[in-house]
């Protein structure tokens, strides 16, 4: 059940659903899929997102927020915007993102038969790690939902390979030890771990963590078959009105397929 990316590198977008509120990330969500995006991630909002950034974590707690009456952003409101999204646009491979405290208080059992019903390709939870994964994993298996896992440059081949054997659509491969956001430069650690994970999986791997402009986005395609783009994305969102957010992701993408010179956002 491996993920199809059109083009190498393939694009895995990340969105914090509800930023800047769900009407408008739904547009978001449907301008970078027609602009190149071949995977999204749809984030979960939550409270205390430890492996984030400032740049997310601001995010998340807009999407949290009942400020003037709004209504804070949950899991069923992620899941209803994924089932839109497989009817608008079928070919989009979509991955659900969250840590592993909103999914247990929905309810595995349900949150996974939510999930395939809305047409969901996977799993990402970012707390969930394979040594933990006994009860996680046939359940994601009976609702037709690869587990989408973390690997780290620090990760032990044992490690690694228990990870490639589990993992189905593709494996995310962290660029750098450390929370997310943009940086000015990749480091080597990134393909030495594409190259390590490729001795136990035939699987896409998608290298995340940090990857911010056009030149990063070519560099990862040298060695690795996607890049990951979360945070890059999340702030050109908190920097636009909501109007022109969709227009603005769009053209942030295309820039990444074209090799235009876009701009390293700083994480803050």
């Amino acid at each position: 059940m491996a993920i199809r990316f059109a083009g190498k590198p393939g694009l895995v977008a990340y969105l914090t659903v509800g930023d800047p509120d769900l009407k408008t990330t739904r547009e978001i969500a449907l301008a970078a899929i027609d602009a190149g995006a071949d995977v999204l991630e749809l984030g979960v909002p939550f409270s205390d997102p430890l492996a984030d950034g400032p740049v997310i974590q601001r995010a998340a707690e807009r999407a949290l927020s009942t400020d003037n009456g709004r209504k804070a952003t949950n899991l069923g409101d992620v899941l209803a915007l994924a089932a839109d999204l497989r009817r608008e646009r079928p070919e989009a491979g979509l991955i659900i993102f969250s840590y592993y405290n909103p999914i247990v208080r929905y309810g595995l059992e349900r949150f996974c038969a939510a999930a395939e019903a809305a047409g969901v390709d996977g799993v990402l939870v970012t707390d969930m790690i394979v040594e933990e994964a006994a009860e996680y994993l046939p359940v994601l298996e009976r609702h037709n939902l690869a587990p989408v896992f973390l690997a780290a440059p620090t990760s032990p081949d044992e490690r690694l390979k228990k990870i490639a054997e589990v993992s189905k659509g593709f494996i995310y491969a962290i660029s750098r030890v450390g929370i997310t956001g943009t940086q000015t430069t990749m480091t080597n650690d990134a393909a030495d771990l594409v190259t390590r994970l490729r001795r136990w999986s035939k699987l896409p791997v998608a290298v995340g963590f940090g990857v911010s402009n056009a030149e990063h986005f070519a560099a990862v395609g040298e060695f690795a078959d996607a890049a990951v783009i979360g945070s890059a994305i999340v702030q050109i969102i908190e920097n636009s009105e909501p109007a022109e957010a969709p227009s603005s992701i769009a053209r942030f993408i295309k820039g990444l397929r074209t090799g235009a010179n876009t701009p390293v956002l700083q994480a803050r």
